[in-house]
């Protein structure tokens, strides 16, 4: 299939190996440690010593934010694999034999989706405690039903088709069906959702971080840069606008890498 856009799709996806790359190898490549305290340095402009400034503490802003970096990578990756290992099956499950299962897993989906993401994490992080692995449980447990609702649109889609109707009456399983013929041809919208939901997951870890919900106090992460450098705003600008832009250039690179993927996987968008 030709890509309509290779462009825009090569230059995203180079973007964004270039904010993977160096969250990876934060540990071996930034210049300070970022936990580091130098009080006598505090909220010094950003210079060649120090090219992002430093936070309040004296600590280094440029060290700080790669390895806030690692944290959104940490998040994103096991929300992502996760809640897409749940949310597939379950959308597989549920279009592949329809009736009461197929009933009662939408309207268990329908409940998730009342309630706003970011106020259901909200609530789970404070039930469950403020640390890392809870904010993936939390953001998991929002996270499976679009893949949910998404896989289980696309069985239904394609479980008449004869490539189906011929695995079936062949004698093999039900499972070896859904996982073997059904959702290889599928995969290409989850793999669209996946992208889209990277940016979401950024989003949310950075506004629990924000909120005190996330990582604990002093641990890298944008979202607790952010809230830490609302509080001198006007006298050190760069403490908050360094975070905010990786946040926005990150998430920006994501929506539009998932905007040309889906105008490749689906030849009916035009431009």
């Amino acid at each position: 299939m030709i890509w309509k856009n290779p462009r825009i799709f090569w230059l995203s996806l180079i973007l964004l190996v270039l904010f993977i790359v160096p969250a990876l190898l934060a540990p071996w490549i930034v210049p300070y440690d970022p936990e580091e305290i130098h009080l006598s340095a505090q909220l010094r402009p950003p210079s060649l010593e120090h090219p992002l400034g430093q936070d309040q503490n004296g600590s280094d802003i440029l060290s700080r934010l790669l390895y806030g970096a690692r944290i959104s990578l940490y998040v994103g990756f096991w929300v992502i694999c996760i809640a897409g290992i749940i949310g597939i099956t379950i959308g597989l499950i549920s279009g592949y034999y329809g009736g009461w299962v197929d009933t009662l897993i939408m309207r268990i989906v329908d409940v998730l989706l009342a309630f706003p993401g970011l106020l259901l994490a909200i609530a789970l992080v404070a039930v469950l405690g403020p640390n890392l692995n809870n904010v993936i449980i939390a953001l998991t447990v929002q996270g499976w039903v679009s893949y949910a609702r998404l896989v289980r649109g696309q069985v239904l889609a394609v479980k008449e088709q004869e490539f189906v109707l011929a695995a079936q009456t062949s004698g093999i399983s039900d499972g070896r069906v859904m996982f073997r013929h059904i959702l290889p041809n599928i995969i290409q919208p989850v793999i669209v959702q996946a992208t889209f939901n990277l940016a979401g997951t950024i989003i949310a870890e950075s506004s629990l971080s924000f909120l005190g919900l996330g990582v604990p106090p002093g641990t890298p992460s944008w979202g607790a840069m952010l809230s830490e450098g609302k509080d001198v705003l006007i006298d050190a600008p760069f403490v908050s606008i360094f975070p905010g832009l990786a946040i926005m250039l990150v998430v920006l690179i994501c929506n539009i890498l998932g905007d040309a993927l889906r105008d490749h996987f689906d030849p009916k968008i035009s431009r």
